[in-house]
């Protein structure tokens, strides 16, 4: 009888362990609630659209995303990456959306040893000094969409700049970033200012100071519910029309252009994607996206949608296999592919991608508002910038 009691809790186990084989399960860490709760669902639908399209299941084993919310806190992002390494035991991550929660969880997922994909935040050190082996990014560094910025300003004429972003790490390293091809190229930096990340509901303070100083220009970084608000009061406060507005491309997303309307014409960003990228490759999947979604696809989409294609890509080259975490970076090393925003492939010296980051200006055509790329750079790539793997 026992004997008998044994083999049947020994079949359990197996059965269990054969039910676990048979998903490939993915951690997905991103906000879903609070200031970047769009951001976190629009990387979501992206990904589940290139699972759709190029497969759900690998090799007999099914693709499957189990979520948390990072609400946007280093110490809850870490905790939630924690819980679906020990708890879920998932086979790879991807998350998150914010620079200063991957900077928190930078440090587990080196030690653990388990690959992450990084599907927004453009911490530069993760590419760079403070890169890993198991950090690979399919969006940007902060570095990357930014420093193209400040020397093609000064082509266009403009000799002073004021910098203003939310007051965290992205904020931070982009300004820096401008900063330094700016003045390089013989420009002023003559203010700026890092309104706080979650509380600022009013910039007229900020924007009065920009008035009196009266730059050539105002380059800024705001995302999520603060770039609706900031791009509303630039208007309201008399400053369009006087001072040219430009700065990091996700100002204007189109998550936000709804809200933001007419507003947001005459703004020029730079950004790795923008929904009227001419290609084919842009028309299908923004029709794919809209059939599903009924909406336009953002760069947030497109950043998800990429990182479902280059993991997909990635288990079909180790026929689904994932217990052996080095030989899928290897596989994630070698997918090539384009993608709607052009070009695509990891720089395997630093993990970074390798993408064409594009110049545009918001315009309005008849009642639409448009993002019309007026300038592309090709092949951008992050130097190692300290990187050792």
């Amino acid at each position: 009888m026992r004997s008998w009691y044994v083999a049947w809790i020994a079949g359990l186990g197996l059965a269990a362990v054969a039910q676990a084989e048979e998903t490939i399960k993915i951690g997905v860490v991103l906000p879903y609630s609070g200031v970047y709760a769009s951001l976190g669902g629009d990387i979501t639908d992206g990904m589940q659209l290139a699972f759709d399209l190029y497969g759900s299941e690998i090799a007999g084993r099914k693709i499957v995303l189990i979520t948390e919310d990072s609400e946007v806190k280093p110490n809850v992002g870490l905790t939630k990456t924690k819980k679906l390494v020990f708890q879920d035991k998932v086979d790879l991550l991807v998350g998150p959306v914010a620079s200063n929660v991957a900077g928190a969880m930078r440090d587990f997922v080196h030690n653990a040893k388990i690959p992450l994909i990084i599907p927004n935040a453009g911490n530069n050190l993760l590419t760079g000094e403070k890169c890993s082996p198991w950090v690979i990014r399919t969006s940007f560094s902060n570095d990357q969409i930014n420093r193209v910025m400040g020397p093609w300003l000064y082509e266009q004429g403009h000799r002073t700049l004021y910098l203003m972003a939310a007051d965290y790490s992205a904020g931070h390293q982009m300004m820096e970033a401008v900063r330094r091809g700016f003045t390089e190229a013989g420009g002023e930096i003559v203010g700026e200012e890092y309104p706080p990340l979650r509380e600022t509901k009013d910039f007229a303070p900020y924007l009065a100071k920009v008035k009196a100083i009266r730059p050539d220009a105002l380059y800024v970084f705001f995302a999520g519910g603060l770039a609706i608000q900031f791009v509303k009061q630039y208007q309201d406060f008399g400053l369009k029309g006087e001072i040219p507005l430009t700065g990091a491309g996700w100002l204007t997303s189109p998550l936000f252009l709804p809200a933001q309307g007419t507003a947001a014409t005459g703004f020029i960003g730079a950004l790795n994607y923008v929904p009227t990228i001419d290609s084919e490759e842009n028309r299908a999947f923004q029709a794919a996206f809209s059939e599903k979604h009924q909406r336009t696809a953002s760069e947030f989409t497109v950043q998800g949608f990429d990182t479902g294609r280059l993991i997909v890509e990635a288990l079909k080259l180790t026929s689904g296999k994932t217990a052996d975490k080095a030989a899928l970076v290897e596989a994630i090393h070698r997918v090539h592919f384009t993608s709607p925003r052009g070009p695509f492939r990891i720089d395997p010296a630093t993990n970074n991608v390798i993408q064409d980051i594009y110049i545009f200006e918001m315009r309005q055509t008849g009642y639409d508002i448009r993002h019309v790329v007026i300038d592309k750079i090709a092949d951008v790539q992050d130097p190692p910038n300290g990187c050792k793997m």
